[in-house]
């Protein structure tokens, strides 16, 4: 009798066993799917590079950026001075960059290639989001992420230019939010059309979901403002071969052309300006986290834009940010 009772506790056990074991199993990345199409090599990873591309046959971003680097480049982006305290996440930065890794962020060239670019990326990223101007603890460069909103907005960024394509909607406010913030009902509008999201309504999605406020950083970074002129993605990861005009405006493939591409005469054009060198700073000090080391920025007349001449001069609304 005690001997049938053991018998079945041993295949109960041995049941649950199986279940939590596939329930395990569901959590791990799947195979790789290798395909060729039209002599191409062409990659499904899972979930994190779903859809066939080449890219997705390169390594992908959890494979050089875990959740313990993540932490290391933003340390005090939840510290009591900050004001998006528990907003900002690898796991939301991670599930957005899967919208664009098969498409190349973070999956372009070799993993020197990949790792600069996500350096460059979050350089940007942490250098509009920082509040630690004038903060002592762990240095100006560690405060990142520290907001995901304008704190005092001096006006709605209605523009009534746009009425017919992206009518602003009432009681909506189209001031700065996001990991690469975005004003403007224009910008919201084309933002939201790409990602699908109604944030010509609901503006206040981007301050209220870190997964679509990277999302919507990362379409800006992937797309270019004009047609005809490159994305921020492709002037660094040197898909962008410039035009006699382009060389003659000292516009160059690298890390000074995506801040021209970003924000133009916001920060570009104007000789050594904090701006600029802020912007720089962060890109070098994620460089070093990161174990890539700055000095793979490259030489000056690639990581900086004061000599350039802009893309879109402010006075045109594409300009606009």
């Amino acid at each position: 009798m005690e001997m049938r009772m053991i018998l079945c506790l041993l295949v109960i056990i041995s049941i649950i066993g199986c279940v939590h074991g596939d329930e395990n199993e569901s959590f791990r990345k799947q195979p790789t799917i290798v395909k060729t199409v039209k002599g191409t090599k062409m990659c499904v990873k899972d979930w994190e590079c779903n859809k066939l591309s080449k890219f997705c046959c390169n390594l992908t971003i959890t494979d050089y950026l875990d959740t313990d680097q993540f932490e290391l480049l933003f340390t005090k982006r939840n510290s009591p001075v900050a004001h998006a305290v528990g907003f900002w996440d690898y796991g939301s930065f991670i599930r957005a960059a899967a919208l664009f890794q098969p498409l190349g962020f973070g999956t372009t060239g070799g993993k020197k290639m990949q790792m600069k670019e996500i350096a460059a990326f979050l350089g940007h990223v942490g250098s509009k989001t920082s509040c630690g101007y004038g903060v002592a603890t762990g240095g100006p460069l560690a405060y990142g992420l520290c907001y995901n909103k304008e704190m005092s907005p001096s006006q709605d960024y209605c523009d009534d230019y746009f009425k017919l394509t992206y009518p602003c909607t009432p009681g909506a406010r189209y001031y700065g939010r996001g990991a690469l913030p975005i004003y403007w009902n224009y910008n919201y509008g084309a933002i939201g059309e790409a990602l699908k999201l109604n944030l010509l309504d609901h503006p206040e999605y981007i301050e209220q979901n870190a997964t679509m406020a990277f999302q919507a950083a990362i379409w800006r970074w992937m797309n270019p403002m004009k047609k005809g002129q490159p994305s921020a993605h492709d002037a660094f990861v040197g898909n962008w071969k410039p035009t006699k005009n382009d060389t003659l405006s000292n516009r160059l493939p690298g890390f000074g052309t995506t801040m021209n591409i970003l924000y133009g005469d916001g920060v570009c054009g104007q000789g050594d300006v904090d701006a600029m060198n802020n912007i720089i700073s962060h890109y070098q000090y994620y460089l070093d986290l990161m174990g890539v080391g700055r000095e793979q920025a490259g030489p000056h007349e690639v990581l900086d834009c004061g000599e350039q001449k802009p893309f879109n001069p402010t006075a045109t609304p594409a300009a606009a940010s």
